[in-house]
């Protein structure tokens, strides 16, 4: 099947360094690399360009492998670590263009729009201080101290489950107290 050369008794090696075995590693695994490079980049250059470096990076260290099927697994996890490696790459690429394209667009609030949300924070506030102590306190700190509700819990000593029925009840009877027409939300 495979020109395939014997070592030391009855070991069969591949070597990428040898021309003939590294195109049989080519043929055999091209297609799967490409297709796991490109569902993690989702670009057929880049894909293309990490599957090929991946290969080539095989063919300069003259990797020998037992099958071109521990050759194929070996590229595949080459070729997954690299493909996600470019994806954050690029991500933070992305990010830090998206963040220097926008830094610098301020808004500024109108006076009335202070004014407005200053008096929402006022009545918020003292809506707040009507609740009863403890649906007040998993308010203060779900929004407040922004804890999920496992943490909640542990700090206030009841369940999960108890802490999203708090949450809830304490969320209703703020709406009512305040009258959610009369709430400014930007």
């Amino acid at each position: 099947m495979f020109n395939d050369r014997k070592l030391d008794s009855e070991t069969t090696v591949i070597r990428a360094g040898n021309e003939s075995d590294f195109k049989k590693i080519y043929d055999a695994t091209m297609q799967v690399l490409f297709k796991v490079a490109y569902r993690v980049v989702g670009d057929e250059e880049a894909a293309e360009d990490l599957v090929h470096d991946s290969l080539i990076k095989m063919h300069e260290k003259n990797l020998e492998f037992p099958s071109i099927d521990d050759a194929k697994y070996w590229l595949i996890r080459v070729v997954k670590n690299a493909s996600l490696n470019y994806a954050k790459r690029k991500g933070r690429e992305r990010r830090a263009y998206e963040k220097a394209l926008h830094e610098d667009r301020r808004q500024v609030d109108s006076g009335e729009t202070e004014y407005l949300k200053n008096d929402s924070q006022k009545r918020v506030m003292a809506a707040l201080e009507k609740l009863p102590q403890n649906l007040k306190m998993v308010l203060v700190l779900r929004e407040y101290a922004e804890l999920n509700y496992k943490e909640i819990g542990r700090v206030l000593g009841i369940t999960e489950g108890n802490v999203k029925v708090r949450v809830f009840r304490a969320r209703e009877q703020l709406s009512k107290l305040i009258g959610e027409e009369d709430v400014y939300l930007p």
